[in-house]
């Protein structure tokens, strides 16, 4: 009921007590009773828009991802432990939540490319996306031990220590790459390559990297903290001064030219060893025949000589008496053949007898063993 209604009739009721009193008020009373929830249920609608409103300008809740953590700033100061990968809510205006990368990185330093890629994350605390990506700085120019400047191009991977990233980022600031790796990894190179004279460097590379490595390893990890993780630190290129470069290049050519020199000689020294082996092999294989044909002479003399002595002592006066006879018998029938014949026995009768047929047509010489 309206409100000037009730005004109306609390003017009409009887000053005086009694029975009907007690129902025109009690009346009154839940008239006033309904009219003040419907002007509740309004105001509840209202509050549940300005709780959405303020979800979604306010916005008290963030997402960190995979290979990141969060770091709650509360009133200022850095909350110490980090926040893992999910759903975290804050306070709007008194705290905020700062995701920060810890992938592995990469900073380049060569004069091919000055651009930088990151991973584009919209939340990321670099704000030019180069969190965690690829960051492309120019050859870091370095003066040798005779004062000329050589080029050198490196490749570092680190990555942020995900449990003492609040405790980094608020010692260094969001530019921590830069103070940390940039500056360390320049340092170590231009006291390292410093010791050497230009034209040393490339027989000197395996030291020289190995010797980066080490030192910006031993810088980085000496820090408060350790708040980097550093992965590796590769020698990729050396630039030369020009002349410098052109005079490597000259000894370089000189002593291609020695060594192809020395590849010859030796090629001519086992050419020569090679004859030299066949010339011995062939003098020593004459060698052996020759001293076989001898052994055979030898031999065969003196199996002659055992021969003759074996006969000279088999011989005797009767025996060669014997044998002249067997000799003068077969002249005897030769002489039945040929009337003619001529025949001269030596003295002594031990030598054969020479038959000479005196017609002169034949001349034969007839030994005592015919």
């Amino acid at each position: 009921m309206p409100a000037d209604m009730n005004d109306y009739f609390k003017k009409k009721q009887p000053s005086g007590g009694g029975n009907n009193k007690t129902p025109h008020l009690r009346k009154t009373s839940d008239d006033n009773g309904g009219g003040g929830g419907s002007r509740q249920a309004p105001q509840f609608i209202f509050i549940g828009l300005a709780i959405i409103i303020a979800l979604v300008f306010l916005k008290p809740f963030t997402i960190i991802n995979s290979g990141e953590v969060g770091i709650k700033v509360r009133t200022g100061k850095f909350d110490e432990t980090p926040l893992k990968a999910g759903l975290h809510f804050y306070i709007p205006i008194l705290e905020r939540i700062i995701p920060v990368n810890t992938r592995v990185r990469l900073i380049t330093y060569s004069d091919t490319h000055n651009s930088a890629i990151g991973d584009n994350y919209s939340n990321s605390l670099s704000k030019g996306g180069f969190e965690g990506g690829l960051r492309r700085n120019p050859a870091i120019q370095v003066l040798d031990q005779r004062g000329l400047t050589v080029s050198i191009d490196i490749a570092v991977q680190y990555s942020l220590r995900a449990e003492s990233a609040p405790k980094t980022i608020e010692t260094w600031g969001s530019s921590w790459e830069e103070k940390i790796i940039n500056s360390k990894v320049r340092e170590v190179v231009r006291d390292v390559v410093g010791k050497y004279p230009a034209e040393k460097l490339p027989e000197m590379r395996n030291e020289i990297a190995s010797a980066i490595q080490t030192k910006v390893t031993e810088k980085v990890s000496s820090l408060e903290g350790q708040p980097v993780i550093l992965s590796s630190v590769e020698l990729r290129n050396i630039v030369l001064p020009p002349k410098i470069k052109a005079k490597i290049e000259e000894v370089q050519a000189a002593k291609q030219d020695v060594t192809i020199a020395e590849q010859q000689k030796e090629k001519a020294k086992q050419q020569a060893q090679t004859k030299a082996e066949i010339a011995r092999g062939e003098a020593e294989r004459n060698r052996i025949e020759a001293q076989g044909q001898a052994d055979k002479i030898r031999i065969e003399a003196e199996e002659q000589s055992k021969a003759n002595k074996l006969i000279s002592d088999s011989l005797t006066a009767e025996l060669l008496q014997l044998e002249q006879i067997k000799t003068q018998a077969k002249f005897n029938e030769a002489l039945k053949v040929n009337r003619d014949a001529q025949i001269f026995l030596t003295p002594g009768g031990a030598v054969p007898n020479i038959w000479v047929d005196a017609k002169g047509k034949e001349q034969r010489v007839i030994s005592s063993g015919q």
